[in-house]
Order: C-alpha cells, then sequence, then structure tokens
C-alpha cells in the first residue's frame, strides 16, 4: 500500500518516536485494521484518554451511585451503568431499586426536572447537556475538554505527535489546539485516513514543525461549530476537573454555571459522606496515558472482560480495553 511505504520511507533514519490516536474511535479503526502491525519498528502508536467513559474519575462515579441509592432519580448514558465504582455500580443500585434511567438522546421525553442528569463526554456531548440545563433540568457535569488535556499529556509524556480527535474537533474547530508544543493532525475515521495522519506527522516531526494540520476538511473548520459554542458558553463554565489517569487539569472541565441547576451544589450534603475511592488492581489510569497496553493490565481477558469489567476502560465501545478484547489483541 501506497501510504504504508511512504511511512516507512520517511521513518527511517528517524529516532524512536511516539504517536497517540487520541480518539476510542480512531482506536478502533487501529485495532481491526492491525494499523500498528504495518508500522516501523522506530515508531509506536499509543491510545489515549478519548473515551468519556474512561475519563470519568473514580469520585464522581461515586458520587452518583451514592446518589441514586439516596433515592434521587437519575438519568445518564447506557453505558454509565456498567463502570465499577468503589462499591458497585449504578446498574447494582437500580437492582437494588434506585431509579436510574438509561436514555440515547437528551430529548428523550422520560426526562423531566426530578431527574439528575449525569454528563459525561467531551466538548461532543457537551452542547445536549446544555440543551437540558437549558429546559431546567439538574445536571451532575463531568464533561471534560479536549485541548487541557493534550497539553497535559504533551508536558509529561514522551508522545511526539498526536492524531486529534476528529468528533471533538467538529465542535472546538481546529484552531483550538495551536497552543499544544507538539504536531497534531485531525482525521477521520478510515483506514486511510489515519495512516495519512500518521504519515504527515512523521513529515512534521522530522522537519521538526510543531503544526496543527486539518486533514479532516470536510467535517472540521478552523473555528469550530459556533452555535453549538455559544450554547456551552451560555450553559458552562470552565472549571478544573478530575481525569482518570491524569488527575486533576486546571481549566480542562466543564461545570454548571447556574447554581440552582448544579446536583454538585444542591447534593453537596450527600456527597460530603462519600469516602475516597478505594484502589484496585485495574490499571486503567496508565491505559489511558498510554503508559502500558491492556495487555500489560494483570486483569485484562482474565477477571477482567466485556461480560465482567473490572474497570472503565472495559465497558464501552470507546474503551481500549474493551477494543483491544473484541479485536483479539
Amino acid at each position: 500500500m501506497e501510504l504504508i511505504e511512504k511511512i516507512h520511507s520517511t521513518a527511517k533514519d528517524m529516532p524512536e518516536t511516539t504517536l497517540m490516536e487520541v480518539c476510542g474511535g480512531h482506536t478502533r479503526v487501529v485495532i481491526e485494521n492491525g494499523i500498528r502491525g504495518a508500522l516501523p519498528e522506530n515508531i509506536s502508536l499509543v491510545s489515549g484518554p478519548g473515551c468519556p467513559v474512561c475519563v470519568t474519575s473514580q469520585k464522581d462515579i461515586d458520587f452518583m451511585i451514592a446518589l441514586a441509592k439516596e433515592g434521587v432519580p437519575i438519568a445518564t448514558y447506557g453505558d454509565m451503568l456498567r463502570v465499577p465504582g468503589s462499591v458497585g455500580n449504578l446498574e447494582d443500585a437500580r437492582q437494588d431499586g434506585a431509579k436510574v434511567t438509561v436514555i440515547t438522546s437528551t430529548t428523550d421525553a422520560t426526562l423531566t426536572k426530578k431527574h439528575v442528569f449525569f454528563g459525561i463526554g467531551f466538548e461532543t456531548t457537551a452542547p445536549m447537556t446544555a440543551y437540558l440545563l437549558k429546559n431546567g433540568i439538574p445536571v451532575y457535569s463531568t464533561h471534560k475538554l479536549m485541548p487541557p488535556a493534550l497539553s497535559a499529556l504533551a508536558g509529561e509524556t514522551k508522545i511526539n505527535g498526536f492524531i486529534a480527535p476528529g468528533h471533538v474537533s467538529t465542535i472546538i474547530g481546529a484552531n483550538a489546539y495551536q497552543h499544544i508544543p507538539v504536531p497534531q493532525v485531525i482525521t477521520g475515521f478510515t483506514p486511510e485516513k489515519i495512516l495519512h495522519s500518521i504519515y504527515l506527522l512523521l513529515l512534521e516531526i522530522k522537519n521538526n514543525k510543531k503544526r496543527v494540520i486539518n486533514d479532516y476538511k470536510e467535517a472540521v473548520t478552523p473555528e469550530g461549530n459556533t452555535v453549538a459554542k455559544k450554547l456551552i458558553d451560555e450553559q458552562f463554565i470552565v472549571a478544573d476537573s478530575e481525569w482518570r489517569g491524569l488527575g486533576t487539569i486546571e481549566n480542562s472541565g466543564l461545570d454548571v454555571r447556574d447554581d440552582t441547576l448544579n446536583a454538585k451544589k444542591i447534593y453537596k450534603d450527600i456527597f460530603r459522606k462519600v469516602p475516597e475511592p478505594k484502589k484496585t488492581a485495574c490499571k486503567c489510569a496508565d491505559i489511558l496515558r498510554g503508559k502500558i497496553t491492556p495487555k500489560q493490565c494483570p486483569l485484562y481477558s482474565n477477571a477482567c472482560t466485556p461480560n465482567n469489567p473490572k474497570g472503565a476502560c472495559m465497558v464501552s465501545l470507546e474503551g481500549t480495553c474493551r477494543i483491544y478484547y473484541e479485536g483479539g489483541v
């Protein structure tokens, strides 16, 4: 294949180089198409924190389980039910009688002002949560902002370039990554697109450039979706946020602007009673930073499987562990 030949030719005589695909959708394409195995030995491609379920902190999971057990009706997306807390998960709480409603859209007619919506995800899903806030539905927000996380990773790890997330970029635009001090390529979700992004990143690194290249112009503009960004700004404030694996990152999250709709403020007395999360053998935190692969976790494919997940990275379709497991890696 011509792109693979170009990658090998460009990588010749380059030092050990590590690239990170950030988005879980990209990871799935990489694994399903054997892209890692097609790369030169001196080029490593690692997975990053692009799974919204996975990066939600253990503390936030525990808070929502506690809220459900206190009788507060919870609404959230299906994946969140199976993410392990320090004790059980939201599905366990539901089986014990808690009112936990699964929705597929924030326009779901079952959502009422009596619910607390567990808002997760990056800039991609934040506008949908903002829609709920605009309609007076309380929210516990764990929404994350991707550029601060990439800045943190670039500052503390040996990542030489990022394959930036395509879906997030449709909202925030290509200009949002300009301050991150490593080369980045925004791309789509075909094997050819991802291979082309790797080739472009290697060229940037080889020529000592640190640009943001938009290779997904059919979906991503420099400024992004201005309507969606306006809605986010109306309903949220930027705040520090705790990420699984990355810790607390300054100005990397979205908190509810209106205190009367902010579940963190409304139910603060319940949250004060929740103990600190328990440590487990799960290595999801290291996987999200690209420090290890799922196969290096002692639980992977043994105690931890999609039918019996012991960590967040095995739950979601965008979780690295689940993608590896389903890909037979």
